[in-house]
């Protein structure tokens, strides 16, 4: 009778400890699933529906991994939940049946991965790929569009809306195929516009580009319902992944990457797609999968803009979840073999350097490839010294360092008149040519000069001096 009544006494303070914790997590439990659903979380049960605008920003074999990236993204909201209908793409459409592709009709994200192209959808193909046709997509407008399926984004005040882009980008612009450039200020006004007219209850946007930082710092506002993530912080590179080759210069490598003979992903797009495919998203948070794509993508800085009180709702809530039991491999196993990570402007160099390599010597195939990547290389000579020589007819030799690489703090927007930056990128690409990928590192240069006073007339005057040896 003693043993019984120590061994009750002794089980009393276990069992209220017990259910006093159990509580206490049902509390937090409850109270953690209130802070979420006033953050806009309904864990995909609530009445709005789910909203996905994904942009694969460029055109050309050697990018082949922006619009892999985006035709993952695609099957991966199908594979939750999503509807055709709900889901708009813009995607070039020119690497699937590409001459240098080795398959035929697939498109792969990662090595031995999952042919990412089939049954993507193809809203907006070829030189229907323009900002102007991206803004009247977000807000509705079917009347400015020009060609493509015609599908805008018809959501309201319950949707939940996932904005993804990946191509390149530069400071305080993204790019596109065709036409204009996507500047951060149009491209923050129209997320305003979207507020305005109710488009979502809120909204989270995920950047792959150089320099990605640049189109929402100092310029995002946290009242908007927007949380956002960027690949890199406002003056740094992203990168490329699963490259057949390092940066220029490297060890070239086998399996995929090298029969494909580019890069297959972009790091950032590939940590939280495969986190995403990975995990149970009604039990992981935006917040979460952030701190797990950041510690992944460690050759940059991922970024959080907005309202970050939205990280607290689960990834479902906007890219849904799949009924089925998912995978629950950990992130650092999945896809490292032949990982070779490129600066995303170097990633062209390293296609077109691969051509040389595989093709025979001596032949008119070799000639031709090694004929494009000279072309390449006078192409950024030609950008590095004219930027350089604007600078100095502009500043003077002694101001051109600071010109090129003097950034703002990190809760300004990058330049104060975004139409001078315009008017400059416009001058400069008339009198000396298309920036490309590599020269649009020097839209840095750009936003320094204008927020230096320069004007219109001395733009012209040192693009012409500069670019074709005199002045009007």
């Amino acid at each position: 009778m003693t043993m019984m009544t120590s061994l009750y006494g002794s089980l009393v303070p276990f069992l209220l400890l017990t259910a006093l914790t159990i509580a206490d997590v049902s509390e937090s439990r409850r109270s953690f699933q209130e802070t979420v659903s006033k953050s806009g979380g309904d864990y995909g049960n609530g009445t709005g529906t789910r909203w996905a605008v994904l942009v694969a920003g460029s055109s050309g074999y050697q990018n082949f991994r922006h619009q892999a990236d985006v035709c993952h993204a695609y099957q991966i909201l199908k594979a939750n939940g999503l509807k055709d209908e709900n889901i708009i793409v813009f995607i070039y459409d020119d690497i699937a049946n590409h001459q240098n592709n080795p398959t035929k009709g697939i498109i792969v994200n990662k090595p031995n991965g999952p042919n990412v192209y089939k049954g993507v959808l193809k809203d907006y193909t070829g030189d229907e790929i323009t900002a102007a046709n991206l803004y009247a997509v977000l807000l509705g407008n079917k009347t400015a569009l020009n060609g493509g399926s015609g599908k805008v984004l018809n959501s309201g005040p319950n949707d939940h809306v996932f904005f993804y882009y990946s191509d390149h980008g530069t400071t305080g612009v993204m790019t596109m195929p065709a036409g204009d450039y996507i500047y951060a200020d149009d491209f923050v006004n129209v997320l305003r516009q979207m507020y305005k007219a109710k488009k979502y209850k809120n909204m989270v946007i995920y950047i792959e580009a150089c320099e990605a930082g640049s189109i929402l710092q100092g310029l995002l506002p946290r009242d908007l319902g927007i949380y956002a993530t960027t690949a890199s912080n406002a003056e740094e590179n992203s990168w490329a992944y699963y490259c057949p080759t390092g940066p220029p210069g490297s060890v070239p490598i086998g399996g995929d990457p090298a029969k494909y003979g580019t890069c297959l992903g972009d790091l950032y797009s590939i940590a939280w797609m495969e986190d995403s495919e990975a995990n149970d998203l009604g039990k992981e948070t935006l917040q979460e999968q952030y701190l797990k794509v950041k510690d992944r993508t460690n050759l940059s800085h991922v970024m959080q803009y907005g309202d970050t009180i939205l990280s607290k709702a689960f990834v479902s809530t906007y890219m849904g979840q799949r009924s089925e039991n998912v995978s629950t491999i950990p992130l650092e196993e999945l896809s490292t073999s032949n990982s070779q990570a490129v600066p995303q402007r170097d990633a062209d160099l390293v296609f077109f350097q691969h051509q040389v390599q595989k093709a025979p010597k001596d032949t008119a195939e070799s000639v031709e490839a090694q004929k494009r990547l000279d072309e390449q290389i006078a192409h950024r000579s030609h950008v590095d010294r004219s930027i350089s020589q604007i600078v100095n007819h502009l500043f003077g030799d002694f101001n051109v360092t600071s010109m090129l690489t003097a950034v703002r703090p990190n809760d300004q927007p990058v330049v104060d008149d975004w139409d001078c930056l315009k008017t400059f990128v416009r001058t400069y690409q008339q009198y000396c040519g298309r920036l490309r990928e590599y020269g649009m590192q020097y839209t840095r240069a750009m936003v320094n000069m204008c927020n230096a006073g320069v004007d219109k007339d001395s733009m012209k005057a040192a693009s012409i001096q500069a670019c074709y040896g005199k002045v009007e």
